[in-house]
């Protein structure tokens, strides 16, 4: 046997070698094969999740699988989209721009504010209509929620002139002082306490507050303004008495005195702080309806004061009867004759019904407690006639006090008011009644002491 030589091992060598070397590359090769066929694994797991997915998006996409021309047809009502859209927007930008001059005083210019305001409102109504036209917002909507497209902008303006309304009106009201005025047979009129450039504003104002339902906010910042005005006015007068009730006192010559203030300060709250307030009502809300401004009016008057007149009257009518009271009724019946147009006038309409109830009330309680009284009268005297004259032979102070009394009746100042408190009384029963029929009551009387005591001096 031949034994190996030096060439033969080379070549054994290289056999190896190249064996090693094809079994690193086959453990290489089948490595990356087993990467490879993990990533087609996961790669066939995707493939199938959108293959699935297929048919719906294919459903999705159809509305726009058109040919060339189909799609040319849509470019016109695109940009006839996108138009709009970019309006909405520049809006929306003009909304922002009026934020700073609304949000400013507006005292300090009025005109200007509700130019700006005005144009606030027309923006927000193009808004509100294109929001009506979207479907998400207009669900919104009846969930009862409220959207401020403008972040509230306009409820803030309007915020800042009610209270431009309230200063203006404040800002002229100051009490009217009765020392300042005359209350005598020509009492004049008040004027209107507000001069006309301040209505003027205060009209303006309204014309924006109606635009935007608010009227009946300035309603009640005018009524509670000008009544408190008022207010002042009576208090600086004192009528505590107004609040005096039967049970206060134990006939009407204990209250004498304040039923002669009930008759002059009746007469300057009407010709003077009603009349006012009557005019003023008018000059503010006459535009917006009768309505509206003598239903204003009677709130003011309601608050003020006028029914708490009525009921001191009536309390008057509810006193004990006495000669006296007859007197003191003819005085009340004549501050209300003296009156009685400018309670029509003012107090006419159909809102103060309760003051015209009110009012006919307490006529009929003084003409009926008036006329009771002055028939009685003669009853009276009659039932006294038995009472033995006085000892020193002087004359009766009864005697007196009814001549004096009778006087009185038959002068100037009650018998007018006496006769015609008893024409309408008997015009009621559908009687008539002669002055002459007075005179002769009235004699009648005073004949009836005189019988007893002597002869007596009287007037006629």
């Amino acid at each position: 046997m031949d034994l190996p030589t030096a060439g033969n091992d080379c070549k054994n060598n290289d056999h190896i070698n190249n064996l090693i070397a094809a079994k690193k590359s086959l453990k290489l090769s089948l490595e990356k094969s087993k990467v490879l066929g993990l990533a087609l694994e996961k790669a066939g797991k995707i493939l199938d999740e959108i293959n699935r997915r297929l048919p719906s998006l294919e459903a999705v996409v159809r509305p726009i699988r058109a040919d060339k021309d189909a799609l040319a047809a849509v470019g016109g009502h695109i940009n006839r989209a996108v138009g709009p859209a970019a309006a909405v927007l520049k809006v929306f930008d003009a909304v922002h721009g009026l934020e700073k001059s609304l949000l400013s005083d507006p005292r300090n210019d009025i005109p200007g504010y509700l130019s700006v305001l005005k144009r606030l409102e027309e923006a927000l109504r193009y808004l509100s209509n294109l929001k009506k036209s979207l479907k998400g917002l207009r669900e919104l909507q009846n969930d009862g929620q409220r959207i401020y497209l403008d972040s509230g902008l306009l409820d803030s303006a309007l915020h800042k002139l009610e209270s431009e309304f309230r200063r203006l009106l404040m800002e002229r009201s100051v009490p009217l002082p009765m020392s300042s005025l005359s209350l005598g047979e020509q009492a004049c009129i008040a004027p209107s306490p507000l001069p006309a450039t301040v209505i003027h504003k205060l009209l303006a104002i309204l014309g924006r507050m109606i635009a935007n339902s608010r009227l009946e906010k300035c309603i009640t910042i005018y009524v509670e303004v000008r009544s408190s005005n008022v207010r002042a006015s009576l208090q600086a007068l004192d009528m505590n008495y107004l609040d005096i009730s039967v049970s206060d006192f134990n006939d009407v010559q204990s209250i004498e005195g304040y039923i002669g203030q009930w008759g002059k300060h009746l007469e300057f709250a009407i010709k003077h702080l009603f009349e006012a307030e009557f005019k003023l009502c008018n000059d503010v809300f006459e535009r917006i309806g009768t309505d509206v401004w003598m239903g204003c009016f009677s709130k003011i008057v309601a608050q003020t004061g006028i029914l708490a007149f009525l009921q001191f009257g009536k309390t008057v009518t509810e006193s004990k009867k006495d000669p006296i009271k007859l007197l003191r009724l003819l005085d009340i019946f004549a501050s209300l004759n003296k009156l009685r147009l400018d309670f029509n006038r003012l107090f006419g309409g159909e809102a103060c019904v309760e003051i015209q109830n009110l009012t006919r009330d307490l006529i009929k309680r003084v003409i009926d407690g008036a006329a009771e009284i002055f028939w009685e009268l003669f009853v009276q005297v009659e039932l006294q006639r038995q009472s033995p004259p006085p000892q020193d032979g002087s004359v009766q102070k009864v005697v007196s006090f009814i001549t004096d009394y009778c006087n009185k009746l038959l002068g100037d100042d009650y018998k007018p008011i006496l006769t015609q408190v008893l024409v309408i009384h008997r015009s009621w029963k559908h009687e008539r009644f002669q002055e002459r029929i007075l005179v002769n009551k009235v004699l009648k009387v005073i004949k009836a002491k005189n019988s007893k005591t002597g002869s007596l001096q009287y007037k006629i």
